[in-house]
């Protein structure tokens, strides 16, 4: 996972928490949701790897980064 990823991960995830707790975003199900969503995204971010990616074979990381892995 590249870095320009995780930062827009990391973004997402922080707009999200802000508008839940501006009560922008409802407290009900849609919220929780999306905060559980925008954790995920914390998640892989910090560990810099997304299952998805593996699944559906994407990679955003730097050429070398991916030469390395093989």
């Amino acid at each position: 996972m590249g870095s320009i990823d995780k930062l827009i991960r990391l973004a997402i995830a922080a707009v999200v928490v802000v508008l839940y707790f501006l009560g922008i975003i409802p407290h009900g199900t849609l919220g929780i949701v999306l905060l559980v969503i925008a954790g995920v995204f914390v998640l892989t971010s910090l560990i810099s790897f997304c299952p998805l990616y593996t699944v559906f074979g994407f990679n955003t990381g730097k050429a070398d980064e991916v030469a390395e892995k093989k």
